[in-house]
């Protein structure tokens, strides 16, 4: 199992390191197919996963998310061995849950990140 952090200097983390969060996939949004409703420890919301369009993302797959974004696609063990380390550290995952709470992702901003 990969701890659930990504080394990614051009996202704008701080000092490259994000902490990503596992959801599990709801459905794929049919209108924007960019987009997949996801439950994250029973909180719901609109992830874009565009950058994961060579993963044949589907219902019931797993992603592991950062700031409203899929950056990778991990299996059911990884995600529920994550979900226990996030619960362990406490206070950084409750952080991230918060800001996926106040995040949104609108169809003008999608329409932005494709070109």
């Amino acid at each position: 199992m990969g701890i659930p952090m990504t080394n990614r200097p051009t996202n704008g983390c701080e000092q490259g390191m994000c902490l990503g969060i596992p959801g599990q996939v709801l459905e794929i949004l049919t209108d924007q197919p960019d987009l997949a409703r996801v439950d994250v420890s029973g909180v719901r919301r609109a992830v874009n996963i565009g950058l994961l369009e060579e993963e044949n993302v589907q219902p019931g797959d797993w992603i592991l998310i950062h700031v409203g974004f899929a950056l990778s696609k991990i299996d059911e063990a990884e995600a529920m061995a994550a979900l226990q380390f996030l619960e362990d550290i406490g206070d950084a995952y409750a952080e991230e849950l918060r800001a996926l709470q106040t995040s949104t992702i609108e169809e003008e901003t999608t329409d932005a990140l494709r070109g």
